[in-house]
């Protein structure tokens, strides 16, 4: 039987994929709790010039780390792995409550990233091994579920609670509960994950030569698709950032809300249209969803009342919510069956390269006298180049695949 075969043959909902989705929100917790990070380090007196850099120095360092691990992480060392970045990310967490310079927040931040990048990968390597090849969309849907929903919680939640606590710093250490929690289901996790595992194809579970990562990387078609998520990263990571000082720019409403609601339609649409992402024209829908996320991001700075914001946060959701799956799974069918992992991961690269390079630079935009109102016209830029990305691919209809 090949490994497409022993893949198709098996359910998508078993008690492993679930509890790694699981930990895999309680990861995501721990970076939506720094929506407000930018603001946060004002309140604490870093100059307006390190600021951008300091936010982004967290995913700058873990996009570097990924690259140097992605070739050595694979199934057998994953949970290890895993483990320990759990362990480290409770350090992490609470350590922001004694953190006010420059130069500790530095190390802070780079200590951050790295720990962040090995559990991600770590558990990115893993999860994908749970997903039927037949039901790519419906996994990929509900991994993107587990990233967002601390999206659509903490914001709003970590607002409510500012005002009875000291600082953003009290919140960023608090997250590091559910990584407790986390590590106590990763133990209950232990023996049916080596249970599973042994049943697994040897193809699988070895780590990739780097010929075999070679030659994956020459494969237009993954090339093309992971530059489009890269795109799309650039212009959720102006969102993320950047929405709560635009927000009080344009007074038209509560950074906090605009998070649940966009987050609850993003959650909703995976959650409802999972399904129907495996059996309806991939990138046909795609298109359409990226051609709706362009007005949408120019709008939101002209949001001039509460009802036309909020409407928006929905609609940024509702298009989100789709984009990203389709991407994941279209890449999935794309990659050969034993790099499936590293590719996947290759998505964590380009969030993790975007969530750098937009503080950075947006930052710098804002210290130059620029409105936050221009990196949202910007970030409209980022979702066209996207969607000329995917104009280029063709489906392959005697291979059901894609090809250029």
């Amino acid at each position: 039987m090949t490994v497409d075969n022993l893949s198709n043959s098996r359910k998508l909902w078993s008690f492993e994929f679930v509890a790694l989705c699981l930990i895999i929100a309680v990861a995501f917790g721990n970076v939506s709790v720094f929506y407000s990070f930018y603001h946060y380090l004002g309140t604490i007196g870093i100059p307006i010039e390190w600021r951008g850099f300091l936010v982004g120095l967290e995913p700058m360092s873990a996009f570097i780390l990924r690259l140097i691990v992605l070739p050595w992480l694979h199934v057998r060392n994953a949970f290890s792995v895993i483990m320990v970045s759990l362990i480290l990310l409770i350090v992490a967490s609470c350590t922001y409550q004694l953190v006010t310079s420059v130069p500790a927040m530095i190390v802070l931040r780079i200590f951050h990233g790295a720990v962040f990048v090995l559990l991600t990968s770590a558990l990115i390597a893993l999860v994908v091994n749970f997903i039927p090849g037949d039901k790519s969309g419906q996994g990929f849907s509900a991994i993107s579920i587990a990233t967002m929903i601390p999206y659509a919680v903490i914001p709003p939640l970590s607002e409510a609670l500012l005002p009875y606590v000291r600082n953003e710093a009290d919140i960023y250490a608090a997250v590091s509960v559910f990584s407790v929690v986390a590590i106590f289901l990763l133990t209950a996790l232990w023996g049916r994950l080596g249970k599973a595992l042994r049943g697994m194809d040897g193809v699988l579970l070895r780590r990739p030569t780097f010929s075999e990562i070679g030659e994956n990387l020459r494969l237009r078609s993954v090339i093309i698709l992971l530059g489009a998520i890269f795109l799309i990263y650039l212009a959720h990571a102006t969102l993320f950032y950047f929405m709560k000082d635009l927000s009080l720019q344009i007074h038209a409403g509560d950074v906090g809300l605009f998070f649940t609601i966009s987050m609850a339609a993003m959650i909703s649409v995976r959650a409802l249209g999972a399904a129907l992402f495996d059996r309806t024209n991939k990138l046909t829908t795609l298109k359409k969803a990226l051609m709706l996320l362009i007005p949408c991001l120019i709008l939101l700075p002209l949001a001039a009342f509460p009802a036309a914001f909020y409407l928006l946060a929905a609609l940024y959701g509702l298009c989100m919510g789709v984009i990203l799956p389709l991407l994941n799974a279209m890449l999935f069918s794309a990659s050969p069956p034993s790099l499936r992992g590293i590719n996947t991961n290759m998505t964590l690269f380009t969030m993790d390269v975007a969530y750098f390079v937009v503080p950075y630079i947006g930052g710098m935009i804002i210290a130059f006298g620029a409105g936050f109102d221009v990196l949202f016209y910007v970030a409209s830029g980022f979702v066209i180049l996207s969607a000329v990305f995917i104009i280029i691919l063709k489906i392959d209809p005697q291979q059901g695949g894609l090809a250029l």
